[in-house]
């Protein structure tokens, strides 16, 4: 067995500074997968310029809005989803405590839609900050996975989720972990080995360098199998505060021959999803 990896940049689409990072990547050859957040106003004008990459981004079901941009309607006019301005609320944890399954569903199946009518078929899904797995309230993993069942689509949950949390899950999560793998495998659902992404600060990295050794030691840990490494690159000036500077780390990463030099010497195969 050996070790693959899609290397997945997160969030074309979010605004138009990230969307020119992403498909000059893809151009670049320097990832292989993207994800597309379809409620968007920079929606369309990404979706056509990816599809001149020859690359079909995954659905990134997108159920809040980003802060620092004007807030995302959404696609379905799902009352428990969105804020009485019928605007998706910018914070996670409000939409785990009020967001019903029927209209997470229905929102995600217009989502779907959009890329089809776009002349866009992902073969998988994944969540915009999480929402669908439970870390901000009420999980949809379960109506989520019988969704992608249905539609034939692979979706992002590690079947180890260890490298992504740093260590053991706690109890409670980790049985929840453990019955939606079930579910996947039982419902014929491609999930990848494991998953990993930089979940620390410019403040806590303190530099570039820090970063990528970060990222260094995650590749050297990878398990047997495919797994994913999804990074959300862009411009500094396309992402307002902080969170900006590790975007712009992690465009520079993506393009650093030390990076490259360690895909080689660790020969791991890059490859663009874990369900072929």
């Amino acid at each position: 067995m050996s070790r693959r990896l899609v290397i997945t940049a997160d969030d074309l689409g979010r605004e138009p500074g990230t969307t020119e990072v992403i498909v000059a990547l893809l151009a670049e050859g320097h990832i292989s997968a993207t994800t597309l957040i379809c409620v968007s106003p920079e929606a369309e004008r990404a979706a056509a310029q990816v599809r001149r990459t020859g690359v079909v981004p995954r659905l990134h079901v997108t159920l809040t809005s980003e802060g620092g941009l004007p807030r995302w309607r959404p696609l379905t006019p799902g009352a428990t989803l969105t804020d009485p301005d019928g605007m998706l609320t910018d914070d996670p944890f409000v939409l785990g405590a009020r967001g019903q399954a029927a209209d997470v569903i229905a929102e995600a199946d217009a989502q779907l839609r959009w890329m089809r009518a776009h002349d866009l078929a992902p073969e998988a899904a994944d969540s915009h900050a999480g929402t669908l797995y439970g870390l901000h309230g009420r999980s949809w993993l379960a109506e989520t996975l019988g969704w992608c069942a249905r539609h034939g689509l692979a979706f992002r949950l590690p079947r180890d989720p260890e490298p992504y949390f740093g260590g053991p899950l706690p109890p409670p999560l980790a049985a929840a972990h453990e019955r939606a793998v079930a579910h996947a495998d039982a419902l014929g659902v491609p999930i990848p080995r494991t998953i990993a992404t930089n979940r620390r600060t410019a403040r806590d990295l303190g530099g570039y360098e820090r970063l990528r050794d970060d990222y260094l030691r995650r590749l050297a840990a990878l398990p047997e199998g495919t797994s994913e490494l999804f990074l959300h690159p862009s411009r500094e000036d396309a992402v307002t505060g902080p969170d900006g500077v590790v975007r712009t780390w992690e465009t520079r990463l993506l393009r650093d021959p030390v990076w490259h030099k360690a895909l080689d010497g660790e020969d791991i195969e890059v490859v663009a999803g874990w369900w072929h």
